[in-house]
């Protein structure tokens, strides 16, 4: 569990990623392409090809 606090940033990454890219090709890709620091303590969440939603996006079943 992630315990967000008021005064955390946290980014969402528009566009498809490739998931299958380790933790490191990741925080690179958050220094070149948004030119932040991955080590800062930002929430940086990616979004996979397949476009599924997390599990509390989703919506109620009947």
């Amino acid at each position: 569990m992630i315990t967000v606090m008021p005064t955390d940033r946290i980014y969402l990454c528009c566009g498809a990623t490739d998931m299958r890219r380790g933790i490191n090709s990741l925080a690179r890709m958050v220094q070149q392409v948004l030119a932040l620091d991955p080590h800062t303590g930002a929430i940086f969440c990616f979004r996979g090809h397949k476009g599924i939603a997390p599990p509390w996006a989703a919506p109620a079943r009947a």
